[in-house]
This record gives C-alpha cells, structure tokens and sequence, in this order.
C-alpha cells in the first residue's frame, strides 16, 4: 500500500507544471529578499534623511512598557527589554516592498499579454492564408470535404460548388 502510494506521489510530483510551480516559488522567494534590500536598503534610507533621519525600522508605539521601561532608542532596545510594541514602521517597508512587487508582476503580466496577443494575431494571419478543408453543401447545408463531389448526408451530386472560406 505505502509502495502504491509513493508512485503515485512520485507521478504527480514529476508532473510538468508541478516543477514549474516548485521553480517559481523559489525565483519569488529569491525576488522578494531582493525587493526587501532595495527598499530597506536603497529607497528608505534617502526617504528617511529626507525626513530628518527617520529611520522607518525603529518607528513604533510601545504599548507596554518593558523591563526597563521607556524611551527606548530603538525597536530592538524595546523588544530586548520585553515591550509589546506596533511596529508601524516596519508595516510601512512591508507596504513598499509590496507595491514595488505588485508593480513588477503587472509589468510582467502585462508583457506576456502583449506576447500572447501577437501570437493570436500571427496564428489567425497564418489560418487566413490556408485554403479551406471544407465547403457547405447548398442542400442539406452540412460541411463537407472540399474535394467532394457528392454529400455524404444527403446525398445530392454537388457538381461545381464554391468554396467559402471560413473566418
């Protein structure tokens, strides 16, 4: 039973678009540490300086003094000495880091839209240009092959009849 079990699991853990989903979990998590260092590292520090050397980290309310008690210089300071504190700061980063993630998949979502959207077109000129399969028997008004010259549904000798092409 177990040996059942784990070939099934071994099916649908090899299954394409299993690994791809396993890859792509991976790039994300690789691309939200980026997109963390950009903001705490690289948008932050000139937005705090220049609003008087703020630094977005250490912006919190204690709402429980710790041991011992306030001001603390820093979030660590107050989570050392055991304040329960919102770290509101901390929510700001994590909201920049979101819209500069939200905007990157928007971006890339809106590429492969524009991808997808030429590719429709090119396949649609290609299927324009085929001659057709098929035509319409003007009797029964079901489709046939193009080189027949009598209808298998009704039939009727077809003689000459013209091609419509399909759109």
């Amino acid at each position: 039973m177990f040996k059942s079990f784990l070939n099934e699991f071994k099916k649908f853990a090899m299954r394409g678009n299993v690994i791809d989903m396993a890859v792509g979990i991976i790039i994300g998590a690789a691309f939200g540490k980026i997109v963390d260092s950009l903001v705490k590292d690289v948008i932050m520090p000139p937005i705090g300086l220049l609003l008087g050397k703020v630094d977005f980290t250490n912006l919190f309310v204690v709402l429980k003094q710790g041991t011992p008690e306030a001001p603390y210089l820093s979030l660590d300071a107050a989570q050392k000495a055991g304040a329960v504190t919102m770290n509101y700061g901390l929510f700001i980063n994590a909201l920049i880091s979101f819209t500069i993630v939200a905007f990157a998949v928007f971006i890339l979502i809106k590429a492969i839209n524009e991808l997808q959207a030429k590719m429709i077109k090119q396949e649609q000129a290609a299927e324009a240009k085929k001659e057709p399969e098929t035509k319409t028997c003007p009797y029964c008004c079901e489709t046939i092959p193009v080189k027949a010259t009598r209808c298998p549904h009704c039939t009727s000798e077809l003689g000459e009849v013209p091609v419509k092409k399909k759109k």
